[in-house]
């Protein structure tokens, strides 16, 4: 029997590694088992080349709870080490590697000590008061050794019985970590870190993880039940997803996975299945910020790639080469993918559209070379159900132009309250889009400035008759006088609205008054209202509201006829407001009181 200290100057190490314990502590677990199956991968890269001799067996990794000795095991038939290799990566490789960390991270507080130099197998000692290792070398007629260590730089090294070969990590749980002698929070780390392992895991008599998972098969090995199933099995209670992109690539980096566009059956549906990210299989975060773009974080699925560390911090993410060009490769296969369904089958495209389209205008309001990709496969769909890309809308409204030649694409957020203002504008033969989702405002605002010949304007900031700047219209029947007369019954004023009075002719089957806002000042009032930058300039001014009257319908002769001076105001009065209410202007007292005077005027 060998006794000795571990040869380390730095005193300070083993606390640090249970200090760790407080930030992931349950990061151990997917370490050791790491560790498992390299040298359960090592072993079949050995025999493969002939320098493992005899049959491997089994391989397979156990992980086992003794309950009456408080200890957790993680055992595995891979490679083994020999005396002489115990000694050498536990007692010397690994702590001067940690040294070496310690040293150059030394006054930061950086909990990335565990995967750093070797150091995966010291993360048993966040939980351990004492730790065994058991292991058998592969080589022949190597013999069973066994090492022991509490957590001071004495450790104890001997010669064993172990009939297998291969390594047994015992861990003699310490008081703070008797929990995971409970099976199910085992059970739950290991199906948090280990699901997708390419060696089998065991635990409680039942495999626990898929070593073969989709994303490091072929795409022409696969059905498209294999992806439904697989997706399945990372989200079992999803509806089955849109499609989805393999990614494969090797060169100028690793990066292997599937991403899945899932159905959204809301746009403000909160995202709770991230996409996850591996390293050779290893779970490492759903955190995948910076790696994925920001336009994309609603997909789902998968991501592998060993160029990316076990320990990922925001700073290196940041600054790594790879995960830039990991992001922009994710975009342009995002971006490819989807023109080739557009291209391939219009019809299914456009049938997933409601949930596309949040991906599809987030990514061109944020990522200017998705932009030009989506400007191809960019779709809106008008009041009637029919679709258009940007140019085919064009052609269709070739003459819905305003006096600056830009484009006006007239738009609604709400088709059923602006219903109203849909059939005028439809009746002029003009073209309204729909634009309800939460992202629309901002993208709108968003493609104004990078279309440059597109002018957006909602269906309701102006009569029919002017939203394409047109002269059009009738001459009003009213004279001068009677025209005087109405503009100063309306322009009667109403508590936190600024109210501007046109007298037009327009048809007499058009209403009699129409209330709109101007489409700048609505904007701004409506990222106000939201948060914006100038969220409290705009909140503060009164809503500016313009009243259209039409001077041909006939209801205004009525009026003016009426001899009684307050029942001719409080019919003025209620044929704003009955327009003030299909802009959503009409609130708390001035709504009251609109309803009080419609049942006084019916009454009389």
């Amino acid at each position: 029997m060998q006794k000795g200290n571990i040869r380390v100057q730095t005193e300070n190490i083993f606390p640090i590694i249970k200090k760790f314990l407080y930030s992931e502590h349950d990061i151990f677990i997917r370490e050791l088992v790491s560790n498992a199956v390299d040298a359960t991968q090592k072993l079949k890269t050995l025999s493969s080349i002939g320098e493992a001799k005899g049959e491997l067996g089994e391989l397979r990794i156990d992980v086992i709870i003794d309950k009456e000795n408080k200890t957790l095991t993680i055992a595995d038939k891979g490679i083994g080490m020999t005396e002489e290799e115990v000694d050498k990566y536990l007692n010397q490789v690994a702590f001067s590697g940690a040294e070496e960390f310690l040293q150059k991270y030394k006054g930061q507080n950086e909990a990335n000590i565990i995967g750093h130099f070797g150091l995966g197998f010291y993360s048993s000692f966040m939980v351990s008061d004492k730790v065994e290792v058991f292991t058998k070398s592969f080589k022949e007629d190597a013999k069973a050794v066994r090492w022991e260590c509490d957590g001071s730089p004495e450790y104890i090294l001997e010669e064993t019985d172990k009939a297998e070969r291969g390594t047994s990590i015992v861990m003699h749980l310490n008081e703070e970590s008797l929990e995971f002698l409970e099976a199910h929070r085992v059970q739950t780390v290991l199906e948090k870190f280990c699901k997708f392992l390419p060696v089998p895991i065991f635990f409680e008599d039942k495999q626990i993880n898929n070593p073969a998972p989709a994303w490091t098969k072929k795409p022409s090995e696969l059905t498209k039940e294999d992806y439904e199933n697989f997706y399945k099995e990372l989200y079992p209670y999803n509806d089955t997803p849109l499609f989805w992109i393999h990614l494969n690539v090797d060169y100028p980096f690793n990066l292997t996975g599937i991403l899945y566009f899932p159905k959204i059956k809301q746009s403000h549906e909160i995202q709770k299945d991230k996409i996850q990210l591996y390293s050779n299989q290893v779970f490492v975060t759903d955190e995948v910020k910076d790696i994925v773009p920001e336009f994309l974080m609603l997909l789902q699925g998968v991501l592998d790639s060993p160029d990316i560390p076990l320990n990922v911090s925001r700073s290196y993410l940041q600054g790594d080469p790879n995960v830039k060009k990991i992001n922009a490769h994710i975009t342009k296969k995002v971006a490819d993918k989807l023109e080739e369904i557009f291209n391939s089958d219009r019809p299914a495209f456009e049938e997933k559209w409601e949930s596309l389209g949040l991906f599809v205008k987030y990514g061109m309001m944020t990522d200017d070379k998705f932009l030009d990709k989506a400007n191809k496969f960019f779709v809106m769909q008008d009041t009637a159900g029919k679709f258009y890309t940007l140019d085919e809308y064009k052609a269709a409204t070739e003459l819905q132009k305003n006096k600056d030649g830009k484009q006006v694409i007239l738009y609604t957020t709400n088709p059923v309250q602006q219903d109203a203002y849909i059939q005028q504008a439809v009746a002029k033969g003009f073209s309204v889009v729909k634009m309800e989702t939460l992202v629309d405002a901002a993208f709108i605002n968003s493609v104004e400035m990078k279309w440059n010949d597109v002018l957006f304007t909602r269906v309701d900031a102006d009569i029919a008759d002017n939203l394409i700047d047109k002269a059009e219209g009738t001459e009003s029947v009213l004279t001068t006088e009677e025209a005087d007369k109405l503009k100063t019954l309306f322009e009667q004023p109403q508590e936190g609205l600024q109210i501007n009075v046109d007298i037009k002719g327009l048809t007499d089957s058009a209403p009699p008054v129409t209330a709109t806002r101007p489409e700048q000042m609505r904007r701004m009032k409506d990222m106000a209202s939201m948060g914006g930058g100038m969220a409290a300039f705009y909140a503060q001014m009164p809503d500016e509201v313009n009243l259209t009257i039409n001077g041909n319908h006939g209801i205004f002769k009525t009026i003016l006829a009426e001899t009684e001076a307050p029942k001719q105001e409080k019919m003025v009065k209620n044929l704003a407001d009955l327009a003030l209410l299909s802009q959503g202007l009409l609130t708390g007292k001035n709504l009251t009181n609109f309803i009080n005077r419609s049942v006084e005027l019916l009454e009389k």
